[in-house]
């Protein structure tokens, strides 16, 4: 039996089959698309590939999604029903507080859950990061709970490892960065009319911010290569690629990985919460490095 239960809020964008084989307890964030004058909830819990492709040719048909927080109530309900099953030590990780208040709203909710069942025990990770940098996360935590290491140990470990991720995100139309107030009407204006492509990344608050500009998908994917011959992945070769849509983009990422480093990186396509936010045609990397966050 596992020493503690590994749980997330559905922004580790994992895919539905390595939920269910690695056991992950996983709170489904919800989200509103717009698309002919309608408004439709839907629930982040896509269970085939093909799901996530007619969701960005929904984008790019003119639809728009809308997100929100995952709220007290929610979180409230997902704990309750991980202690009615009887889980005691409960490692969870949230969206970036950089990006959303979660983390807090989790931990109130973990505590009102525990003044019921008083053996129920919840660490929140805030991973300072999102979609493939917090999935990373999960992963190694899944790794060190089949191990056998112990809850405060997989904690610790996870919490040092977070500062150590890496990211390059590269959004193909700006517009979706302005609805979700991310840069100015006029910087996407700008932006489109001159192919900018902000390469997007974490700071070491877990808050988005443009480490550089380039124009054009093709100076943005050598941006990328640069950034990997100066300093790839550590002794783990971790690598993560993950897009809206883009797979003739990650795929060409995916193979300089393969040639220059000799390891496979893990390949998938985004859910819709921080999928929405970049829009289609994005692609983006990932990867566990010796250095600290942003300091090469």
């Amino acid at each position: 039996m596992p020493l503690f239960t590994v749980s997330s809020d559905s922004t580790c964008d994992l895919y539905h089959d390595f939920i269910v084989a690695h056991d992950v307890k996983v709170a489904p964030h919800t989200f509103t698309v717009e698309k002919n004058g309608k408004m439709e909830e839907r629930v982040d819990a896509f269970t085939c590939y093909s799901q996530y492709v007619d969701f960005y040719n929904e984008l790019r048909a003119g639809a728009f999604s809308h997100t929100s927080m995952l709220n007290y109530e929610k979180h409230y309900a997902h704990f309750l029903a991980l202690a009615k099953e009887g889980a005691e030590d409960v490692l969870h990780f949230t969206i970036s507080s950089g990006l959303s208040p979660t983390k807090d709203v989790a931990a109130k909710a973990a505590a009102d859950v525990k003044a019921l069942f008083p053996k129920f025990n919840v660490k929140v990770v805030d991973p300072l990061t999102a979609t493939v940098g917090q999935g990373a996360l999960v992963m190694q935590a899944i790794k060190w709970r089949d191990m056998g290491k112990g809850f405060q140990e997989t904690f610790d470990y996870v919490n040092e490892l977070r500062l150590h991720i890496q990211h390059f995100i590269v959004a193909d139309d700006l517009k979706y960065l302005k609805k979700g107030g991310r840069i100015s009407a006029a910087a996407a204006a700008i932006g489109g009319i001159l192919d900018i492509k902000p390469i997007i990344s974490f700071d070491n608050e877990g808050k988005l911010f443009v480490l550089d500009k380039v124009r054009g998908v093709r100076k943005a994917i050598s941006f990328i290569k640069h950034k990997l011959e100066k300093e790839g992945p550590d002794e783990k070769g971790l690598v993560y690629i993950i897009h809206t849509g883009n797979e003739p983009c990650a795929e060409e990422l995916a193979q300089f990985v393969r040639e220059k480093f000799g390891v496979e990186p893990h390949v998938s396509i985004m859910g819709p919460v921080i999928g929405s936010h970049v829009g289609p045609g994005s692609f983006s990397l990932g990867y566990i490095s010796k250095s600290l966050r942003n300091t090469f």
